[in-house]
C-alpha cells in the first residue's frame, strides 16, 4: 500500500485533494502536513504533520517515519502574493521543488507538481492556447512555474524520477479559502452574494481568464498520477482546461439566483497579471493521452458553489 505526504496539505487545493485521497485510499494512507501546528478542522481524522518545506531535515524525517512512496507537492507563493514578496516567493517555490525531486531519485515512486497558466505571458496566444508555445511570463510565480516545469523535465530525463504536473486554470471551490491568486474573486463573489453584500471586484468586467471547479481539478490530479506512466508523455506540465468567463458573466449568473447582488469594479495590480494570461486553454493533449474530461461549466459551478456556502458561511 503507498504512503502519500500532501506537502500544503491545508490549502485551497490540498484540502480537498487529501479528503479525496482519504476517501480513496483509506484515510491512514494519506499523511497530510502544512505549517500550522494542527490541522484544519476537515483534516483532523486522519495523520497530520506539521511541516516547513524549506527544513529539507524535517522533510526527511517525515519521509522515513511514514515509509512514504508518493508526495503531491502543493505548497508554494501564489501569484498576487509572490508580487508583494518576489524573493521570497522564488525561494520558497524553487527550493522546496528541489528538495522534493532530490527525494525523487532513491525514495519516492511518483511526485506530483502543480504548475499553473501563470508560465504564459503577454506574447502567449490568448485564444486556446498551445501545450507548447511562447512562454515569457512576467510574474514572479509565473517565472518560478516555468522553471520548475523545466527542473521537473529534467530529473524525469537524467535521473528516471516519475514527476507529473498539471497547468492549473484559476481554482474555484467551498471547502476552504482561496491563498493569495489572481483568480481568488471567483470564489470572494460567492461568499458576497450569499450574505447579502456588494461585491469589488479586483479585475475589470471583461477580464475572460480560464477557470476550473475543484472538484474537475482534484479528479485531473488523481487521475494523471493514476494513469499509467506510458500515458504521461509530457513530463513538463500538461495544459488543462474546463471554462473561461469574465466577472461580468459570473455574476449575470449569481444573479440568476440572487437578483439584486450587485458588483462593482475596481482593478488594482492584480489586473496587469491578468492581462498577461491566457483567455482559453488547448488541454487536447491531456484528453488524448489520459483521457482527460471535466464535469462543471458556469452554470453547474454557480449552483454547485451556492448550494454548499449557504449551508457553511456564517452571517453577522
Amino acid at each position: 500500500m503507498d504512503k502519500i505526504l500532501i506537502i500544503g496539505a491545508c490549502g485551497q487545493l490540498g484540502t480537498e485533494l487529501t479528503l479525496k485521497l482519504r476517501e480513496l485510499k483509506g484515510t491512514e494512507s494519506i499523511i497530510a502536513s502544512d505549517l500550522l501546528d494542527d490541522p484544519i478542522d476537515l483534516l483532523s481524522d486522519g495523520p497530520y504533520e506539521k511541516l516547513n518545506i524549506m527544513n529539507k531535515e524535517s522533510f526527511h524525517i517525515i519521509l522515513e517515519k511514514h515509509n512514504i512512496t508518493q508526495v503531491y507537492h502543493l505548497a508554494a507563493v501564489l501569484s498576487a502574493k509572490g508580487e508583494q514578496n518576489p524573493h521570497f516567493a522564488w525561494q520558497l517555490n524553487m527550493e522546496s521543488l528541489l528538495t522534493v525531486l532530490e527525494a525523487g531519485k532513491d525514495k519516492l515512486k511518483k511526485i506530483y507538481w502543480p504548475s499553473s497558466i501563470a508560465v504564459f505571458g503577454p506574447d502567449t496566444p490568448k485564444e486556446n492556447t498551445p501545450q507548447n508555445t511562447v512562454m515569457a511570463p512576467n510574474t514572479v510565480y509565473g517565472i518560478s512555474k516555468l522553471a520548475g516545469e523545466r527542473w521537473c523535465e529534467y530529473y524525469f530525463e537524467n535521473y528516471g524520477v516519475d514527476v507529473r504536473s498539471l497547468r492549473y486554470p484559476g481554482l474555484i471551490g467551498y471547502k476552504a479559502l482561496p491563498g493569495g491568486g489572481t483568480t481568488d474573486y471567483a470564489v470572494d463573489i460567492f461568499h458576497k452574494a450569499i450574505v447579502g453584500e456588494k461585491y469589488e471586484c479586483f479585475l475589470s468586467e471583461d477580464t475572460i481568464l480560464p477557470m476550473m471547479y475543484m472538484d474537475d481539478a482534484v479528479k485531473a490530479t488523481i487521475d494523471l498520477m493514476e494513469t499509467d506512466a506510458e500515458n504521461v508523455k509530457i513530463r513538463s506540465s500538461h495544459n488543462l482546461g474546463a471554462m473561461s468567463f469574465s466577472p461580468k458573466e459570473i455574476t449575470i449568473e449569481i444573479q440568476k439566483h440572487y437578483p439584486d447582488f450587485e458588483v462593482t469594479y475596481n482593478p488594482d495590480f492584480r489586473q496587469k497579471i491578468a492581462d498577461s494570461w491566457p483567455g482559453s486553454i488547448d488541454d487536447s493533449a491531456a484528453r488524448n493521452d489520459w483521457n482527460w474530461q471535466h464535469s462543471f461549466g458556469l452554470k453547474e459551478l454557480t449552483e454547485t458553489m451556492i448550494t454548499n456556502l449557504k449551508d457553511t458561511i456564517v452571517f453577522d
